[in-house]
């Protein structure tokens, strides 16, 4: 067996562990101040919204252009009069998109352009995109988002207990809360496939969640007749025993969505797959960390607030400490016996230094027994 495989089996069995319950107002704390940072950056600097949201052109060249991307994307400027975003594709061809023009102003851009990039104005393919359409989406999204969430607290409520939903409820927020605000803080094209990949990590972040809490309403069935473990101990026992399986599922998610992200958008300039492999690789990334950090912990702050198991958590607490006494008093008499005070010792052995001849005989007459 693996050295991974043989700590998952440690963990599963409970012969090691890591105290994530016990520390969870640290982990609260760095949610926190990471979703306050998000938020800040969406009010500040909002997301970067791509040309199906704001409307307007684009063009596309054809392939395996001359003329560099930073070339071409001076040309663009100076032919809309504002901002411009060049894109080189896998195929050689470079897209240019053009936000805020309408149908006249497209086919002027289009004749400049083709002027500077030295082609025929029939080789340079104009799109032009309303931002209606961009409006559509956007607002499918939201009831899409919106549907999801409702199925979801319904669906966990009866499944498991409303208070694993409402915790599942939290770790969803929080993730793409924080998908979002790294969006607009790094400057990244919020496309239609960004929403795709928005949508799309919701399922991989319920999953984990969902695998914890399953092993945690197994070991919870009979918990108020036992008196050993509280909740949050019972809690902490399914994250580690569920730990490698939440790692494992992770890193093999992210991989593919790695290999999409570096070589299809780094290297081949896939744009579209660009899009969505970056939402899903920082929502996977926050989704494994929410469903360990946040969701857990959260379900058994709100379990512990039951009188129920507020009673378990002090008789578990009681005795242990009457075990904790018990032991030290046992420690303090094992002690006792193994170091025995002076003046009984004294009184075993005897006066010191007394010759051994002058205790011989003594209560017997002297001179030779007849």
């Amino acid at each position: 067996m693996s050295k991974l495989g043989t700590i998952g089996a440690r963990l599963h069995r409970g012969e090691i562990s890591y105290d994530f319950v016990g520390k969870r107002k640290i982990w609260y704390g760095i949610s926190i101040l990471i979703t306050i940072t998000a938020i800040v950056g969406l009010a500040v600097r909002g997301l970067n919204m791509g040309i199906e949201f704001k409307g307007g052109a684009v063009f596309t060249t054809p392939t395996h252009m001359s003329t560099s991307v930073a070339k071409t994307e001076e040309y663009a400027q100076n032919a809309a009069g504002h901002e411009a975003v060049v894109q080189k594709l896998g195929n050689g061809s470079l897209r240019i998109q053009i936000a805020g023009i309408d149908t006249d102003k497209s086919n002027q851009i289009k004749q400049t352009l083709a002027k500077d990039l030295g082609l025929s104005p029939d080789k340079l393919a104009a799109d032009l995109v309303g931002p209606s359409w961009g409006e559509q989406i956007a607002n499918k999204a939201w009831e899409g988002l919106g549907i999801f969430m409702v199925l979801v607290v319904i669906y966990l409520a009866i499944a498991f207990e409303w208070r694993m939903a409402i915790a599942a409820l939290v770790a969803l927020i929080h993730d793409i809360t924080i998908t979002t605000g790294i969006y607009a803080l790094v400057g990244f094209e919020v496309t239609p496939g960004t929403v795709i990949g928005l949508l799309t990590i919701l399922g991989y972040s319920l999953y984990d969640t969902v695998v914890v809490f399953d092993s945690l309403k197994e070991q919870t069935k009979d918990i108020t007749k036992q008196t050993r473990f509280t909740y949050s101990d019972i809690a902490n026992q399914s994250i580690n025993g569920t730990l490698v399986r939440s790692i494992n599922t992770t890193v093999v998610a992210l991989l593919p969505v790695a290999g999409l992200l570096f070589i299809g958008g780094g290297f081949l300039g896939a744009g579209t797959l660009n899009d969505i492999s970056l939402s899903l690789f920082v929502g996977l990334a926050a989704g494994a960390y929410s469903s360990i950090f946040i969701a857990t912990p959260l379900v058994a702050d709100l379990k512990e607030a039951e009188p129920q198991m507020k009673a378990l958590k002090k008789r578990v607490l009681a005795k242990r400490a009457q075990a904790a006494t018990d032991e030290e008093l046992a420690g303090n008499r094992a002690a006792d016996v193994d170091e025995p005070d002076d003046d009984a010792a004294a009184a075993v052995v005897g006066p010191r230094n007394q010759p051994a001849s002058r205790s011989r005989g003594r209560g017997r007459p002297s001179g030779k027994r007849r």
